[in-house]
């Protein structure tokens, strides 16, 4: 549920991305949607910053190809993923545009609206370092930002939290995500507001 929303998975669309699962996972189970595997080892020569992309694909995937009916409407990148797909775009060097990589634990770039969907996923029972983590999501929007202006992708920035995080102890620091415009949900993520279709 987005604070001041409705509780439940969109009655609607019925599609809703689970905090407790991971978006590959998820959308290959969800009819009309196929999922194929596009990540290939890159390798960048320290020297000369060439880029080397590996033919085989990999085993350990972090990046995938969304079908809809047959027609590829998104791609998926988790952690290291999103820097091979870097790597695959002609006279990209990511290292000139930030000093240190930033992992999304899931990212979807969603064709028909040009946007790349940042989704971290956050869960507590207790406090701790995660809550200081919610309060970095402005600086590394505006990173994801920088690294996709090139490419003239859009960028948003998504949590989905526990239900811990409902806790009243947590309202500035939620009002915060929603003032440096980022966004958040409690338990899931309907798939309509990231523009897939349903």
């Amino acid at each position: 549920m987005k604070r001041g929303g409705v509780g439940g998975a969109n009655t609607k669309t019925g599609l809703a991305f689970e905090l407790k699962t991971d978006l590959p996972t998820f959308i290959a189970k969800q009819n009309g949607y196929s999922i194929h595997n596009i990540d290939r080892n890159t390798t960048r020569s320290r020297k000369t910053g060439k880029i080397t992309i590996g033919t085989k694909l990999r085993k350990n995937c972090f990046r995938w190809r969304i079908d809809y009916q047959g027609e590829e409407v998104a791609q998926i990148f988790q952690q290291d993923g999103l820097y091979r797909y870097f790597d695959e775009i002609e006279g990209y060097d990511y290292t000139k545009i930030i000093s240190a990589r930033i992992k999304p634990d899931e990212a979807i770039f969603v064709i028909e609206n040009n946007t790349v969907f940042i989704i971290e996923k956050k869960t507590q029972s207790g406090g701790g370092s995660v809550d200081e983590k919610l309060q970095t999501c402005d600086f590394k929007k505006k990173q994801y930002k920088k690294l996709f202006f090139q490419l003239n992708y859009e960028v948003e920035y998504i949590y989905i939290l526990s239900n811990y995080y409902q806790a009243t102890k947590y309202k500035d620091v939620l009002d915060y995500i929603i003032s440096v415009n980022c966004s958040y949900y409690f338990e899931y993520l309907p798939l309509h507001k990231i523009g897939l279709p349903v």
